[in-house]
């Protein structure tokens, strides 16, 4: 089944979270990834607004996608994108 990273944050250095994106992009294709939504327009329908920088990842499996965020290459990356904004990242199966 597949699995969907989700990263919903607030970038608070652009120049860094630029750095951050091409190492990034090439650690998800390595693990067979692939995103489906990487910032974008949205559109507030009920609740709260979601935060301003939205990504959507699919990845195989629950496994393929935590083997993507525990793997060296994104590990590398990871503090970049922690460093440059704030907010949640997580694992959705489905």
């Amino acid at each position: 089944m597949s699995a969907y990273v989700v990263f919903q944050g607030e970038i608070n250095d652009a120049e860094q979270y630029d750095q951050y994106k091409p190492l990034a992009a090439e650690s998800v294709e390595k693990h067979g990834g692939s995103y489906l939504i990487r910032g974008g327009n949205w559109v507030a329908l009920e609740g709260d607004a979601p935060p301003t920088r939205n990504v959507v990842i699919k990845f195989p499996s629950m496994e393929a996608a935590h083997a993507w965020y525990t793997s060296a290459q994104y590990s590398a990356a990871r503090p970049l994108r922690q460093e440059a904004s704030t907010g949640s990242l997580f694992i959705i199966e489905g």
